[in-house]
């Protein structure tokens, strides 16, 4: 390809490209990417050496056909391209840190409606996003493409994978288990996984079908995991472990079938990791509860509010040299024995050895938790030309209540969107950078108090002209 390409301006997302299939993102447009990061991959470091990236896409009906343009295009510039086929994405990182290939892309709509489709790219050394976004965009926009011919070879690489997760399991005693798929990418890889597993394993909707006809592959929301919840209870096993539809993100919920939040989670994978990393900076997400930064910071850790986004937090790990990261959205990092991505399947890995390290059931191991009232992520729809300037808007009006209370009765983390804290707990409204909705959580110490924050963010939100009820 060699003529300029404008991309549609709602595809160039903040961590990734997005879009619908044949209204804002087309096989012309999977074309034009390949080209571009072809092109930036080529240009980075000595020019004459030869690069290589590897691509490899979710079960989407469009996404073999945009694998077919992606390398056409990379192929292009005269990068090689290894080409993994059908996984899930942290199969694709994977992939890339094994073989050390310079870059990756996934074509994926994650857990986004069947008509979705996106691109997640990746660097070698750190994660491809914000900036660099934008700089393919330009690229594509001037049509400044590198020449050349590269060759294309295809790579199975799933055993392989399957091997490396296995690598870590130290769980010595057999644990019974309920595996969510959601018809999700990860199908295939999880069948060889839990095929080599100790234990009892039912699979749930592990055929990978584009049309999620089961439920819809996003284990945040409480409503997408009442089959798993169904399954662990009727056949009295150990925990349940669900996945969304690129095997990024990770729900569980424990023996008794009750939901553990991912920054709950964390606090244990904190204690794993800590015994071994004393003092380490972990870092949570500006949704996490204020309990998990807590319990992190008792335990000898240096707990770290960040950013919400899955490539922001990769960056912050970098920069703090940290060992584990998660975001209550299910994205959860272990640099700690493995590569620092998101990767669903590991972090499976990894809790079924903390519960396996002792005889009690899962529940026992965040039961000393402070009993808190919150809500899950709860997403107002907003018009997408709107989204980011309603929240600056929400934190000015607030100003007035912070100058009018002093010390720790009201204050506002403007991190990320707007956090508010008072004595009876916090709640948060930030633009989502992947969706048209404003993201709120509210988390407080008792039922009276979680009411009355929900009503205050009803309020804010209402002077900003959005009708929301919780």
């Amino acid at each position: 390809m060699t003529k300029a390409h404008k991309f549609n301006d709602s595809v160039l997302r903040e961590y990734d490209i997005r879009g619908i299939v044949g209204d804002t993102l087309n096989e012309t447009d999977a074309l034009a990417i390949g080209c571009a990061f072809g092109t930036i991959i080529k240009r980075d470091g000595d020019p004459k050496e030869k690069k290589r990236v590897c691509v490899a896409y979710d079960g989407r009906e469009s996404s073999p056909a945009f694998a077919e343009n992606l390398i056409k295009g990379l192929l292009s510039t005269g990068v090689d391209v290894e080409d993994m086929g059908l996984g899930p994405t942290p199969m694709l990182y994977f992939a890339v840190k094994d073989r050390n290939a310079d870059g990756g892309i996934m074509i994926t709509g994650s857990h986004n409606p069947s008509e979705y489709n996106g691109f997640k790219m990746t660097l070698q050394a750190k994660p491809f996003f914000g900036d660099s976004v934008q700089e393919l965009g330009q690229i594509s926009a001037k049509g400044d493409f590198e020449q050349g011919e590269g060759t294309l070879t295809k790579v199975d690489i799933q055993d392989h994978y399957v091997d490396r997760l296995l690598q870590d399991l130290t769980a010595t005693r057999p644990l019974n288990i309920v595996w969510d798929n959601g018809n999700g990418a990860a199908g295939e890889i999880l069948r060889r996984l839990v095929a080599k597993l100790p234990g009892k394993h039912i699979l749930l909707y592990d055929e990978i079908d584009s049309d999620f006809p089961n439920h819809h592959p996003d284990p945040t929301v409480d409503e997408n995991l009442v089959d798993l919840i169904k399954a662990v209870k009727d056949n009295k096993f150990d925990l349940g472990i669900a996945f969304d539809g690129d095997g990024d993100r990770i729900g569980t919920v424990d023996e008794q079938g009750t939901i553990l939040r991912c920054d709950a989670l964390m606090t244990i994978y904190a204690k794993d990791v800590l015994a071994r990393n004393p003092g380490a900076a972990i870092i949570g997400d500006v949704k996490c509860s204020q309990v998990m930064f807590d319990e992190i910071e008792k335990m000898g850790g240096r707990a770290i509010m960040w950013n919400t986004g899955h490539s922001l937090v990769k960056a912050k790990m970098l920069e703090e040299n940290s060992p584990l990261a998660g975001e209550l959205s299910g994205h959860i990092f272990f640099k700690d024995g493995y590569y620092g991505f998101d990767d669903a399947l590991y972090c499976s890995i990894r809790l079924m050895n903390s519960i396996a390290a002792t005889d009690k059931p899962f529940s026992s191991l965040f039961a000393h938790l402070p009993q808190l009232f919150n809500t899950p992520e709860v997403r107002i729809e907003v018009d997408e030309d709107i989204k980011f300037s309603l929240v600056p808007k929400i934190a000015e009006n607030l100003k007035p209540q912070a100058s009018n209370n002093s010390g720790d009765n009201f204050q506002i983390n403007d991190i990320d969107g707007v956090r508010v804290t008072t004595p009876e707990g916090w709640w948060l409204l930030r633009p989502s950078n992947t969706q048209n909705v404003l993201v709120s959580r509210v988390e407080a110490d008792s039922e009276e108090a979680l009411a009355n924050l929900k009503k205050m963010v009803e309020a804010e939100v209402a002077k900003v002209g959005i009708e929301f009820k919780f």
